[in-house]
Formats: C-alpha cells, structure tokens, sequence
C-alpha cells in the first residue's frame, strides 16, 4: 500500500509518498517541485505513480505556498517568483542532508523535477548540484536569465515595479550562476527529459526546445537527453506527460 506521510523536513513542509511497508528502507528518491500558485499535494497523482514503482516521493511547499502562503498581496508574490526559485534550489541541500542524515537514500540515487516554476527551479539545481542523478523539466525554462528580462518588462508595463534598478540588476546576476542554459556543461551527461505544450502561453516553449536543440549534441550517451512536445497543448501538464515522466524515473533512476 502507497503511504502519504506529512512532514517538516528542516522547516520544509513536504508530503512523503512511499510504499508503507518500504517507509523506513533507502531507497532512491525523487524530490518534485510544484507550480507558483498551486502546493505540494497538488502533485500527489505523479507522486503515487512514482512511488509505485519503488521510489520515495518528496513534495515540498516552496516559499509563499501551501502551509507557507503567509497573508500577502498578489503583486509580492509575484515580484518574489524568483526568490521563490532560488529558495527552492538552496532548500533541495537540505531534503538531500536529511536523507543522508536518516539513511533513507539508496546508492545516492537522487532524482527532480518540477512543473512550471518547479520545472525553472529542475534547471536552475542542476547547475548547482552534481549529485542530482536524474532530471525531468515539465514546461519549464532552461533559460532563467532571459525569462526572468521577458517577465520585468511585462511587469513594467503595467505599472510602476516596487523595486529599484539595482535591485533587478542584482537579481539578474545571481540568476545568471544558476542559469543552465549559461553553463551547459555543468549537465555532464545526466539523464534529462524535457515535455513542453507546443502552444504554451505561460513559459515560452522555444527557451526549452532551442536549449534541447543545442545541448543535444553535447551529449555522448543521446538516450540521455529526450524532449517531448505535446502539440495543441498549452500551460497543462497531460496524462502522458506524466506517464513518460515515470518510464523516464524508472529507466535512469
């Protein structure tokens, strides 16, 4: 039986989905960020597919959201999607830590992934941290920096930003050291999967797919690296998706 167990991982608000009878084994683990807006148990469907097929399934609450969505107004939240990213990449070292500190990760075989936000926050850790064995961006931008320039100077356009230009400057440049698509070689080969709906109206599906189209051919092992594209689909992640999500897990992981 699949188990859903809440918990506080060093101040982290996360549902664990594991096998019940495996819940104190290692095992390998995949850690899945969600959406802005949306929350960890909203991620519960690809979490039970997963832990199904022997993995424990992490699902955090980022910054803002779910158990952590303080009283705030709509604009804060929003000037903070990038905060809420990088928060999201330093606080992967800490479910890492305590895993290893429980002695619940198996042959260090660590997994992520994400939608939307969570699929910006898959690239950006990827820079960060060469143990993450295994990845899946689900309509996610590879390209942090330029995204980040595109959704500034839409919020400029409707109004007055309540942040200095030092502050947006500031912002690109800590960006920039977690931007994958500014340092591709930090991949070193590891299995990643994009999935992307070719209409999506939210996140650009050209940042993922000229990225893909470029770092292919660095890649020596090809079945490494795969993109699906969905056609006449927009910011939704399918059923398929999800399903080639878990092969791609259970095939590299």
């Amino acid at each position: 039986m699949i188990g859903v167990y809440k918990e506080t991982i060093q101040s982290i608000p996360s549902l664990i989905v594991v096998d019940a009878e495996k819940k104190n084994e290692a095992l390998p683990v995949v850690t899945y960020f969600h959406g802005f807006t949306s929350a960890k148990e909203h991620n519960l469907p690809i979490a039970y597919l997963l832990a199904e097929k022997g993995y424990r399934v992490i699902l955090p609450d980022s910054m803002y959201h779910g158990e952590r969505e303080p009283d705030v107004p709509t604009l804060k939240k929003q000037i903070s999607f990038w905060e809420i990213i990088m928060n999201n990449v330093k606080e992967l070292q800490s479910i890492k830590s305590y895993l290893d500190d429980q002695g619940l990760l198996q042959d260090e075989r660590f997994g992520i992934a994400g939608t939307s936000m969570g699929g910006i926050t898959t690239s950006a850790a990827l820079t960060q941290y060469p143990w993450i064995k295994a990845a899946a961006i689900l309509m996610g931008s590879p390209k942090i920096t330029t995204f980040a320039k595109t959704l500034v100077e839409s919020f400029k356009k409707l109004g007055n930003l309540p942040v200095t230009d030092e502050m947006i400057e500031s912002l690109y440049q800590q960006l920039e050291k977690m931007d994958l698509s500014k340092q591709p070689e930090t991949l070193n080969n590891r299995p990643l999967l994009f999935w992307h709906g070719e209409n999506d109206s939210v996140v650009p599906f050209d940042h993922s797919y000229t990225f893909y189209d470029e770092v292919v051919k660095q890649y020596s092992t090809k079945e490494n690296i795969h993109f699906i594209k969905e056609a006449n689909t927009d910011h939704k992640v399918s059923r398929h998706a999800l399903l080639e999500t878990v092969s791609w897990f259970e095939k590299h992981l």
